[in-house]
């Protein structure tokens, strides 16, 4: 059974369509949900769970219809919204509990659940707590907590790392990917930054203007380049010579758009033809004498799907830590 069957899925406030004839399907796993603020994700997201209306087409969730089943629905289903929506005067056990009440769970389950689920975000020490003493950090995990207190089969985190600084968001990341290898619960989990989504998401899917527009396997998505990064001790311009007398297109260093990484005096992006392109440079190297630091075959970057097709180079690099993903705001 697919997780997700959405048909022309369509969803209009007056003069505004937020969902436009949005059609995909979607098997279990990590989803990432891509787009700009303002290109419908949050509304996506409601319409799966039966809050709000669909204006035309139709949607299933597990096997449910969110027209006439959005109860059972949301059953099943966790949901992470956006905003804030915290009460400051109680304890994380104490919401995370009446959550778990408000999907079914007998009094005595919902407060084994909290403890287990607040223990895997982190909060376990923190639990008794009132809310409004809790960092933005913590907030978001109870959040998270909420989600998963009546054992879902699948949960919708909606701009989840929101307000958290770099380590934050790299522990709230973590914490997803978990949820969907340790606790094999499905994440659909919205945001508009490439890189974050990259690092945990099995499959990606690109809303812009709520229109679909990409649909894609991370890993297909991130495979190896046809580029070849190479780094020589000096006078990569005679190797680059050579190289281009063979018929292999060969850039500079900087081309690659990392100038602040790569020296165009060191640093070469070499089209690899096939496996001999390996043999030829490092042959190449030899002849003219010249130190042979390393070679390495670049990846792509979901960033790379967008970029203009008259872009010089791929963007990826291994001269140095990657840089920041920049957020996905043209396409959305």
């Amino acid at each position: 059974m697919s997780l997700l069957t959405i048909e022309n899925l369509t969803k209009s406030y007056g003069s505004v369509t937020a969902l436009d004839r949005l059609s995909v399907t979607l098997d279990p796993g990590v989803i990432g949900l891509v787009g700009a603020n303002g290109a419908g994700k949050s509304t996506l997201i409601k319409t799966l769970l039966g809050l709000l209306p669909a204006t035309s087409g139709s949607a299933q969730v597990l096997g449910l219809d969110i027209a006439t089943q959005g109860p059972a629905i949301r059953g099943i289903v966790g949901y992470m919204p956006e905003h804030d929506c915290l009460p400051p005067d109680v304890s994380a056990t104490e919401f995370v509990v009446h959550m778990g009440k408000m999907s079914g769970l007998p009094m005595t389950a919902a407060r084994e659940r909290a403890a287990d689920v607040l223990r895997h975000v982190g909060l376990y020490e923190e639990r008794y707590r009132p809310i409004g003493g809790y960092s933005t950090g913590m907030r978001q995990r109870v959040k998270l907590a909420q989600a998963l207190a009546h054992d879902p089969k699948l949960v919708l985190l909606d701009e989840p790392t929101n307000g958290l600084d770099p380590a934050g968001r790299n522990e709230m990341l973590g914490l997803i990917r978990r949820i969907g290898t340790e606790f094999g619960i499905s994440v659909l989990v919205s945001s508009h930054l490439l890189g974050e989504l990259e690092q945990i998401c099995d499959h990606i899917i690109v809303v812009e203007s709520g229109r679909l527009t990409r649909s894609t396997r991370t890993s297909d998505a991130t495979a190896a380049s046809s580029w070849l990064e190479i780094e020589v001790t000096d006078r990569a311009g005679e190797i680059a010579q050579v190289l281009s007398d063979t018929g292999h297109s060969v850039r500079a260093g900087q081309s690659s758009g990392h100038s602040s990484q790569l020296s165009p005096t060191r640093h070469l992006l070499v089209e690899v033809k096939d496996d001999t392109t390996y043999d030829l440079v490092r042959d190449t190297a030899c002849s003219l004498e010249i130190g042979l630091v390393r070679m390495h075959r670049l990846r792509q970057h979901l960033t790379d799907l967008f970029q203009s097709p008259a872009a010089e180079a791929p963007t990826a690099s291994v001269a140095g830590p990657p840089s920041p993903e920049k957020p996905h705001a043209d396409p959305s």
